[in-house]
């Protein structure tokens, strides 16, 4: 017992506890502040797939540093200094309308916004349907469209170029915002999940050579496709085709069916996770049923 006690004691005498003021707790909840929201707009911004890439880069020297691969170790030494100034370049329009809204004394606001924007990323065969619905009625009558399906990669950075809209996405919707000499006709529309959350967005050019006859619809539909993991539909104005554009790769002249199975395999990809606890649990009502 008295061995017990002697080394409590001596562990009391070497842990020491700093005095706690409620200044310190201030402090503390500032900063936990301010890491949430840094984090949540790493997450919302393309800065979260340069994060992953970066943490693999580290994963790369710590095992360069197990196996002492000295080469390897100089470059990362070398590349290091100017690693910050490349960052910053990389990420320079996310960071400058970060300051934008900070400048506002919006950014907490924004940042709720877009956590909460478009849901999950993940849409129903409805939204499937709907949207193949309104794409063969704006091909069949030469409406021009330019629809943007979201997936992993956050479209923020574009939906700020438009208006927001955040409604049920509906052939209807579709079909009247895409109208000629409308409002919100020009520019892209953007689907998150079962709702198009803006209209009116610019995306960016594509710099690859696609054919003379394609205008800036296609090109700004291979664009954000090169950018983003988005699948793009596009309806020809010229000529009520429907082209589909997915990592860069523009398809043409796409039938109904087609549309529709490529909108169902995107989809699976999306919602294979969240299908199969669907299932499980489905299977497992009937079984206690």
């Amino acid at each position: 017992m008295q061995t017990l006690q002697r080394m409590l004691t001596n562990y009391t005498d070497v842990l020491h506890i700093p005095a706690v003021g409620w200044t310190d707790i201030v402090e503390i909840l500032i900063i936990a502040v301010l890491v949430y929201y840094t984090i949540l707009w790493v997450k919302n911004t393309r800065a979260y797939s340069l994060l992953k890439g970066f943490l693999f880069i580290i994963a790369f020297v710590v095992l360069a540093a197990l196996f002492n691969m000295t080469t390897i170790l100089w470059i990362v030494q070398n590349v290091t200094s100017i690693a910050v100034i490349v960052l910053i370049v990389i990420l320079q329009p996310e960071l400058r309308t970060a300051m934008e809204e900070l400048g506002q004394k919006n950014i907490f606001a924004a940042l709720f916004r877009e956590g909460s924007r478009g849901g999950d990323g993940l849409f129903s065969d409805k939204t499937i349907s709907e949207i193949v619905r309104a794409c063969v009625a704006m091909a069949r009558v030469k409406t021009g469209a330019l629809i943007v399906i979201r997936q992993n990669t956050p479209l923020r950075e574009w939906e700020r170029t438009g208006i927001d809209l955040d409604a049920v996405v509906s052939s209807q919707l579709l079909i009247n915002i895409f109208e000629k000499n409308t409002p919100l006709h020009d520019g892209a529309v953007i689907v998150s999940g079962d709702r198009v959350v803006a209209a009116t967005c610019y995306l960016p050019l594509s710099d690859n050579k696609l054919d003379k006859n394609l205008g800036t619809r296609h090109r700004a539909g291979v664009g954000i496709s090169e950018v983003t993991d988005s699948l793009t539909i596009i309806v020809s104005e010229e000529t009520g085709k429907i082209s589909i554009a997915y990592r860069g790769v523009l398809d043409r002249d796409v039938n109904p069916d087609e549309l529709r199975a490529r909108l169902v395999k995107l989809q699976d990809k999306d919602m294979g996770d969240h299908k199969g606890i669907l299932q499980s649990r489905k299977g497992k009502d009937q079984d206690e049923g």
